[in-house]
């Protein structure tokens, strides 16, 4: 569907926070073991992506704070207040988490979602809808005019996740 959507795409990569309030499209493609949160304010029609790589907090001395789900979510939610969201009118969907490299002793898939969900049920966020898990990449697109979360698994076709309102 956003293949060949006339909306203006913006990528959201790997260890990045996008905040926008216009009518574009923003996306993460090639998710593995990340947890990307995709978060939207009806009433303001903002909407965010915090594509997170890492759980917790950052090391002090780290330059790419927003690698990390604590880090990450802090700047989404800042970035979203400073829209005009408040606290009470943001929800979110998660994506990712994918074993892609099928390692037996992974770890890290499930520490990014116990610590992203951890996060959020702190600051009573609530997740309205998430695909976590498996073994194929997936890919997650936000329409912030419409407030639709959408994504894909491996090379299936695009499927609606969750619809504001």
């Amino acid at each position: 569907m956003y293949g060949v959507s006339l909306k203006e795409s913006v990528d959201v990569n790997s260890g990045e926070v996008k905040v926008d309030t216009a009518g574009v499209i923003l996306r993460s493609a090639a998710i593995g073991s990340c947890v990307v949160v995709a978060a939207y304010n009806l009433r303001k029609k903002t909407g965010a992506i915090a594509h997170i790589m890492l759980p917790g907090r950052a090391p002090q001395q780290s330059l790419e704070k927003t690698k990390y789900a604590f880090d990450a979510i802090e700047q989404m939610l800042n970035r979203m207040f400073e829209a005009g969201a408040g606290m009470n009118d943001i929800e979110v969907c998660l994506v990712g988490a994918g074993n892609v490299l099928q390692k037996e002793d992974d770890t890290i898939c499930q520490d990014n979602i116990k610590s992203v969900s951890t996060i959020l049920a702190e600051k009573n966020i609530p997740i309205r809808a998430s695909v976590l898990g498996g073994t194929k990449r997936k890919s997650v697109f936000l329409d912030v005019k419409n407030g639709s979360i959408s994504y894909t698994e491996g090379d299936e076709k695009e499927k609606t996740l969750w619809q504001a309102g």
